[in-house]
């Protein structure tokens, strides 16, 4: 299941969003160069995300590569996500999917209306633009980084 009707081996939506540094970064601007693992989460600064994405930062040299990229997005506010890069030493980007509210979420199919936030969900997309694999957590669960290695790895395969 990938959500919003979207297809393994389906195009991915495209997205311009503002990281923590207040800097533009779209989904296209990989497309032919890079795959892409997508991570959705609701939260800055609360327990699941803050763990998860510190193991990411600590493990990052693992999932950047020349021909792969991390890209974190929730519904926070840039400011918010530029605090909590600078308290937590998050050295990738943080996209911030505020305005309009959840809408990049919404097209990939996992914004909650009742919280406002994403679910925890994650995607690979290829360098053709595609998706590759998608996951979905409940919120308080922790994702299988091991296994989002895998398949971003298997993406450029």
């Amino acid at each position: 299941m990938t959500g919003a009707g979207l297809a393994l081996g389906g195009p991915a939506p495209d997205f311009t969003l503002r990281d923590q540094f207040g800097q533009d970064t779209s989904l296209s601007s990989y497309r032919g160069t890079k795959a892409v693992l997508l991570l959705f989460y609701p939260y800055a600064f609360s327990n699941v995300c803050t763990g998860e994405m510190n193991e990411v930062r600590s493990r990052l040299a693992e999932f950047l590569t020349f021909d792969t990229e991390v890209l974190a997005l929730s519904c926070d506010p840039v400011y918010t996500l530029r605090a909590w890069a600078d308290a937590d030493g998050l050295n990738f980007p943080l996209l911030s999917d505020f305005w309009p509210h959840g809408a990049v979420a919404t097209s990939y199919g996992v914004f909650d209306e009742s919280t406002g936030t994403p679910m925890r969900s994650s995607y690979v997309i290829d360098r053709e633009g595609n998706i590759a694999w998608a996951v979905h957590n409940a919120r308080s669960e922790s994702r299988d980084l091991d296994e989002h290695l895998k398949q971003l790895r298997a993406a450029v395969a």
